[in-house]
């Protein structure tokens, strides 16, 4: 057997075990953030972390879906004017979902990446990708000339996506974010700011008697 390959594997499993402790102090840091955070601040972190809506757009794109006003003027995702406008089946979208959840999630957003790390990543899944595509063009739904013309494009979509998830771990880029906002947080808690702040209540106040002062 070709010794680079045991010292690949090798190679990859301390990098796991360094991204589980990394992880698990990522973690850590977000329980302090919640727990000294503003409100305001709080919401922006859980939105940073939240990849539902990335995942939800990438499945209303598989199944052909389009933006469209409704009753109240308010964009929302409907079916298109024809089927044969659907790349994919039930299958094929449930297919290339699961795949696409492995990657858009929180354990790759708040990882420690360099670049050429990423660019290796990103061409093996769309290798790997636009391969199962290749292959599975029937049983995915997608079975008609039409239909086979977006093949490309839709590949092209779905690694930049990926690719673009991967960049916010460049360099554990998110993760650092995420400490600037926990020390931000923490430096303007209102719990903190009452211990700091003296206000003079309404009515007559003494500067040299202490009880006519009030702290907030």
């Amino acid at each position: 057997m070709d010794d680079k390959i045991p010292n690949y594997l090798a190679q990859m499993e301390a990098e796991v075990e360094q991204l589980k402790l990394e992880n698990a102090q990522v973690k850590k840091e977000y329980g302090q953030i919640s727990m000294f955070g503003s409100g305001d601040n709080d919401n922006l972190i859980k939105w940073q972390l939240d990849l539902n809506e990335d995942l939800e757009r990438v499945d209303h794109l598989l199944r052909g879906h389009v933006l469209k006003h409704n009753e109240q003027g308010d964009l929302v995702w409907g079916e298109p004017k024809e089927d044969t406008l659907k790349p994919f089946n039930e299958y094929g979208v449930d297919m290339l979902m699961k795949i696409i959840s492995f990657y858009l999630n929180r354990n790759t957003i708040l990882s420690n990446y360099s670049e050429e790390m990423i660019n290796w990543k990103i061409k093996d899944l769309g290798d790997e990708i636009a391969d199962l595509i290749f292959m599975e063009y029937d049983a995915m739904g997608m079975d008609t000339s039409e239909k086979k013309k977006q093949y490309p494009i839709i590949v092209r979509e779905l690694i930049d996506t990926v690719h673009s998830s991967y960049l916010r771990a460049l360099g554990g880029g998110e993760r650092e974010s995420l400490r600037t906002a926990r020390h931000v947080s923490q430096s303007e808690s209102p719990f903190m700011q009452s211990q700091n702040q003296v206000r003079m209540p309404s009515g007559k106040k003494q500067m040299f008697k202490p009880s006519t002062w009030m702290k907030l």
